[in-house]
């Protein structure tokens, strides 16, 4: 343990803290005593090694994390620290893409910009449908998204036991929609989808095919039927967070259009 690493962690801690609103819900979640909770974020004490791995848990992030620089932690927490992004922005073969494709797409006057509930099986807890968050937003011209997943504990429901965020450009296409992202949790994953909207009375729907694939076994490749439903426009509240969970597929609260499309998760592809 290097001797500033107290420091980090409780400087990581307090930053992370932050933004879930207050400590004593914090440490009700994790199951910590808010007391020495309070010695954590002040530096005066470390946690103990299963403590640190049940706060890095409930943070969606590895242990190793919570030691890094809190400019790289702040980096990473907002998807920020994926290069590839700049890179693109600045390359020129990107700009010319954009040019000739992209930005003439938007003749086509279709407004995608909002919130949704985004639905698939889960590639993680089997036979259960992942309804995430998904806020697609104008950037300089640009449409960028991001998508939170969270999963529940398998043996206590009410925590969650991992958040997975992701970022990247959507890019309407011949009346279709694409989007790259890149995992900003773990970093080692990068994902695909292709999406057509779809308008029925007053509400809408985006139905298409996902796919991932991450840097190590840990995480199954997967393909898999994915569906959008048009929640309201803006970006993601703190509030709208409480809809994302896994669901079993005969949960009310999935819209039939979006059972009808997923069926029944047979032809989901996964590593074997």
């Amino acid at each position: 343990m290097k001797p500033n690493d107290v420091e980090r962690f409780a400087a990581n801690l307090r930053f992370l803290c932050e933004r879930h609103g207050s400590i004593t819900a914090v440490c009700r979640k994790i199951g910590l005593n808010r007391q020495q909770f309070n010695k954590y974020l002040s530096g005066v004490h470390l946690p103990s090694p299963g403590n640190i791995r049940r706060i890095s848990q409930f943070f969606g992030l590895g242990p190793a994390v919570l030691f890094a620089e809190t400019d790289e932690v702040r980096m990473l927490v907002d998807g920020n620290y994926f290069p590839v992004l700049d890179r693109l922005r600045g390359s020129r073969q990107f700009d010319d893409f954009m040019n000739a494709a992209v930005l003439a797409s938007k003749q086509e006057s279709i407004d995608i910009t909002g919130v949704y509930d985004r639905y698939q099986y889960s590639s993680i807890y089997k036979g259960a449908i992942i309804r995430s968050l998904l806020c697609i937003y104008n950037n300089e011209n640009l449409y960028q998204h991001c998508y939170i997943e969270r999963f529940p504990s398998v043996d206590s429901p009410p925590r969650t036991d991992y958040i997975f965020k992701y970022h990247g450009f959507t890019f309407p296409l011949a009346g279709r929609i694409f989007f790259i992202d890149f995992e900003s949790v773990q970093k080692n994953e990068l994902t695909t989808s292709i999406l057509m909207p779809v308008q029925r009375s007053k509400t809408r729907f985006m139905f298409g095919i996902a796919s991932g694939v991450a840097a190590t076994m840990l995480r199954e490749p997967y393909a898999t039927r994915t569906a959008l439903h048009y929640r309201r426009s803006g970006l993601i509240r703190k509030e709208d967070m409480i809809v994302a969970t896994t669901l079993p597929p005969d949960d009310p609260s999935i819209p039939r259009d979006i059972l009808q499309y997923l069926g029944d998760g047979g032809d989901m592809l996964r590593a074997g």
